[in-house]
């Protein structure tokens, strides 16, 4: 089944335990685990050094991950778009977690990730 033929349900199904795996390797600055689902493209950017100084920083500033709530989903011709609204432990606000699926073959692999 490709990711364009699915419900948003199995969708949500798919990408929400992805995100919670990538969210649990940044709060414990875990490069293996962080990226374990990325794409080789992702893999090139998103190198230890990097990893660790990204989550120094938004754990210094924001804290660590709380609450994460769906919001949408964009289906693009080639990859899936989801959006959550994402709350911090040590700031008030909230941010918009963003991330990015693709398919290969029988795996789901995030191509992008960010929150703002």
């Amino acid at each position: 089944m490709t990711l364009e033929s699915m419900s948003e349900a199995e969708l949500w199904d798919i990408a929400t335990p992805i995100m919670d795996n990538l969210m649990d390797g940044s709060t414990e600055i875990e490069h293996s685990k962080h990226t374990r689902d990325f794409s080789q493209r992702m893999l090139n950017i998103v190198t230890p050094e990097y990893l660790d100084k990204v989550c120094k920083s938004y754990q210094t500033e924001k804290g660590f991950f709380a609450v994460r709530e769906p919001v949408a989903i964009f289906n693009r011709p080639d990859s899936i778009a989801f959006i959550w609204k994402q709350h911090f432990t040590k700031v008030n606000g909230e941010f918009v977690a963003e991330m990015v699926l693709i398919q290969d073959g029988s795996k789901y692999l995030v191509d992008h990730v960010m929150i703002f």
